[in-house]
């Protein structure tokens, strides 16, 4: 893997305008004036406290300048700190009501209701009950797409539910803010942008870029050392009656969302009821994907006023989930921390689940940027999907062949080797596909391989198949694993059982996933991890959704097919995708 390997290449989507340029000491008096938000506030009391993290990204393309002055989301500051200045006016100037916290047992949770502030009535507000929420046992959908007959997807605006938005948690890699903005109620809806600044300079220049948004706060993950690229697409809305997880494909912008109808995605979210004001989950009680979320967001610097409010909300739907992760930077030393993330931490997942297993498997990989690729890499996702947390390829990359050479290690290698040249597949679009595209050879930018990479001997090339939309004319931003056991004959469907299939934002590439290597000081194993990013591990056994055929893909009975996923993953691609076969794929750079 060179250092040159990044998902989408590390384009700047993001073009800032240099509209203003105030002073740090400006920025940190400003930063004072702003409120304290959690996800279990409801109102906007305000307080003087001043939080850690404050500043954000400008849309991709920059209005012209206005008579009136204008940052680069396209906001008017005079009225927008007008109209928070009457907002302090209306809203309470005590804070929200102190819970009485209680322990909860491991029994269903009761139904939650909404806790006051202060400014309500005292009347009891009855949120809505686990079954009449909109997802309540988790649910994945493609994104619509413009132009096309609406079949199992869904919108932003359908996420957001703008009207009772109460907070919004958005991680992307690239952003159209002035956009997104337009689909929330940003007088009533406090915001939290994740977003990536290599330098202090960027941070400074992004906090007087919205400076006059007051329920704005920006939070900027690490980006030290070997870290290149904060990946990660996460949404943590919260409702007076529940907080939703969402973890999407898409980053934040208009044709990832479908509107140009020219780029699909995928979308996990999940709905998790309130609990009532007495009631928190401790953390001994939180489920293994509540903890994996809260040790990421802890990661990323998020304020700890919103990762604490986490508590106040039932997370017992997700205990056959699992919160999968890749956190920038080195992870070695007490504790081993590297289990906990990247591929390592997908093999956790995977084992925690019970989904382990030593058969041999059959994987289908949709992804839109492949890194510099080789069998090495292949092995070690392919052991952590089969419940390894890392060290099986890591200890018998350190066996001398030239010592040991009848090592257990070499024949295991390559039996492994074999499993996965005839049953690992990577869906990568052909130039063909791209340039007969409705987008058109401008629409791939964001779907990302270099020719060097491919032209390399160690180029695992037999395994990719050109990815080719059901939706016809499409291309794809798509994440997706789709795991289960392989069949013990060609003639044999895949077996549902012990199958799942990972939705987020990690692609096809070391940089993605991270590598475990020898810590030359301590050595002891530690993980390498350039990217941020974040997605969600679905056992096949627990979805429900029913969905009818659709046109456009074949059904084979043999074990290349996914039909063991119809009617409860979508499965965006036709299938079983072509190989190459002297194709050529397609190079965004040239």
């Amino acid at each position: 893997m060179t250092d040159s390997d990044s998902d989408e290449d590390l384009k700047r989507a993001i073009q800032l305008s240099m509209q203003t340029n105030r002073s740090e000491s400006q920025n940190q008096k400003q930063d004072t004036e702003r409120e304290t938000i959690n996800l279990d506030s409801d109102d906007e009391s305000t307080t003087d406290e001043s939080p850690e993290e404050v500043a954000p990204q400008g849309s991709e393309s920059i209005p012209p300048k206005p008579a009136t002055p204008m940052g680069i989301l396209g906001l008017d500051r005079k009225a927008m700190e007008q109209e928070r200045l009457a907002r302090k006016r209306r809203a309470s100037i005590s804070p929200p009501p102190p819970r009485k916290v209680s322990k909860i047992s491991s029994s269903p949770l009761k139904v939650p209701t909404e806790t006051l502030s202060p400014e309500k009535k005292s009347e009891s507000i009855l949120p809505a009950q686990p079954s009449q929420l909109t997802f309540p046992n988790g649910i994945v959908k493609k994104t619509w797409a413009s132009g096309h007959p609406r079949h199992d997807d869904i919108k932003l605006e359908e996420i957001l539910e703008k009207n009772d938005l109460n907070l919004a948690v958005l991680s992307s890699f690239q952003w159209d803010v002035e956009w997104l903005l337009r689909k929330i109620n940003t007088k009533a809806t406090q915001l939290v942008f994740i977003m990536q600044a290599d330098t202090d300079e960027v941070k400074a220049h992004y906090r007087g870029e919205t400076s006059a948004m007051k329920n704005l706060r920006l939070c900027f993950p690490s980006m030290e050392g070997q870290v290149n690229c904060m990946h990660s697409k996460l949404m943590l809305l919260s409702y007076p009656t529940h907080l939703r997880v969402v973890v999407p494909t898409a980053n934040l912008v208009p044709y990832d969302w479908g509107e140009t109808g020219i780029m699909e995605n995928t979308t996990f979210l999940i709905d998790l009821p309130r609990l009532p004001a007495d009631q928190v989950v401790h953390e001994h009680k939180m489920t293994r994907f509540g903890k994996d979320l809260i040790y990421f967001l802890e990661a990323m610097g998020l304020d700890k006023t919103i990762i604490s409010s986490i508590q106040y909300f039932d997370f017992s739907a997700t205990r056959e989930l699992a919160f999968v992760h890749t956190i920038g930077g080195a992870h070695t030393g007490e504790g081993a921390p590297w289990r906990r993330t990247g591929y390592c931490g997908l093999g956790r997942a995977v084992s925690q689940l019970g989904l382990a297993l030593e058969k041999p498997l059959a994987i289908d990989y949709v992804t839109s940027s492949i890194g510099s690729l080789n069998m090495d890499f292949l092995l070690m996702l392919y052991l952590a999907a089969q419940g390894d947390d890392g060290l099986k390829e890591f200890d018998g990359r350190y066996v001398s062949a030239k010592k040991n050479p009848g090592h257990k290690w070499f024949c295991l290698k390559d039996q492994l080797k074999k499993q996965v040249m005839e049953s690992f597949r990577i869906y990568f679009p052909s130039k063909e596909t791209v340039k007969s595209s409705k987008g058109g050879p401008e629409s791939g930018g964001t779907i990302c391989f270099q020719s060097k990479w491919w032209q390399s001997d160690t180029f695992p090339k037999n395994v990719l198949r050109d990815c080719k939309s059901r939706r016809e004319g499409m291309l794809m931003h798509n994440k997706i694993l789709y795991v289960c056991p392989q069949p013990s004959s060609t003639s044999s469907p895949r077996s549902p059982a012990k199958a799942w299939a990972y939705i987020g934002s990690a692609n096809c590439s070391e940089s993605a996933w991270g590598k475990l290597v020898m810590d030359r000081k301590e050595k002891k194993p530690k993980l390498n991890c350039r990217n941020w990013e974040c997605g969600v591990v679905i056992p096949l056994h627990r979805t429900t959704t029913t969905m009818p055929e659709i046109e456009g893909t074949t059904k084979p009975t043999d074990a290349a097919g996914l039909n063991v996923f119809e009617g409860s993953i979508p499965i965006p691609m036709q299938y079983p995708g072509a190989e190459y076969e002297g194709k050529q794929p397609w190079f965004s750079s040239e």
